[in-house]
């Protein structure tokens, strides 16, 4: 297996992603929360690139089945029906809803990368089950969303540790300049997650907006088994693709 890591979306082709099998990471907070809706019943997330495309989308649902999601600088944008903490995809709100959301760095990274030929989302709350849904592809490229373009720790750590559990199944992965510098940050901050998302620059200015918990929320490993997979433009969980 040779995996690569690309440290921001901000400075990739989105034609460049296509035949790969790519795993979007943006911990703090929309891959997190993608994990959270489908373990707590969403029907489907719809990622998009733009407030008002994501309004479009959500216009046109003829139902009330359809949540408008997302921020815009940490915050809920006006107009929504919830932003982007994890607390606020309880299973009460969410299960059977379609999910529109958009993020500021997150849902513009997998639709930057929807060309690959397999694209699943993963942070630290469904890191093994995003590692047993990809373990036998023979190449793997992992997609940091950084903050509004440049590098950011948190993203680049759980890359690590996803390279570090696939290296305990696959004898010896191949490894970019990039995936071994991911590894070594890992393994660096393995034994204290929740202090290094404390100390990186986006988790700083969640605290100071007042989402300290969602820090902590984001921190906790393999709190969720749900693989999130796109699909025709959608992210489920894996098992629902195979039984859809």
């Amino acid at each position: 297996m040779k995996i690569h890591v690309l440290f921001s979306a901000a400075y990739c082709d989105e034609l460049n992603f296509s035949g790969k099998n790519t795993i979007v990471i943006d911990v703090l907070r929309a891959t997190t929360v993608i994990a959270t809706a489908l373990s707590n019943g969403a029907r489907e997330i719809i990622p998009v690139g733009s407030i008002d495309f994501a309004m479009k989308i959500s216009g046109n649902s003829s139902d009330r089945q359809t949540l408008l999601c997302g921020e815009r600088n940490t915050k809920m944008i006006d107009g929504f029906n919830l932003g982007n903490s994890p607390f606020e995809y309880s299973k009460e709100i969410v299960e059977g809803k379609s999910i529109v959301l958009y993020t500021s760095n997150g849902t513009k990274s997998v639709v930057k990368a929807k060309y690959s030929d397999n694209l699943f989302t993963a942070a630290f709350v469904n890191l093994s089950s995003v590692v047993e849904a990809v373990k036998d592809y023979e190449e793997i490229q992992i997609l940091c969303s950084g903050s509004s373009g440049p590098f950011c720790i948190e993203d680049t750590v759980c890359a690590g540790n996803i390279i570090s559990e696939l290296s305990k199944i696959k004898n010896q992965p191949e490894l970019t300049d990039a995936g071994l510098a991911s590894l070594l940050l890992y393994e660096r901050h393995e034994n204290n997650i929740l202090a290094m998302l404390k100390n990186s620059e986006h988790g700083k200015l969640l605290i100071e907006n007042g989402f300290g918990k969602d820090i902590e929320f984001c921190s906790q490993v393999n709190l969720f088994q749900v693989a999130p997979k796109l699909s025709n433009g959608v992210l489920k969980n894996i098992s629902q693709i195979v039984n859809d």
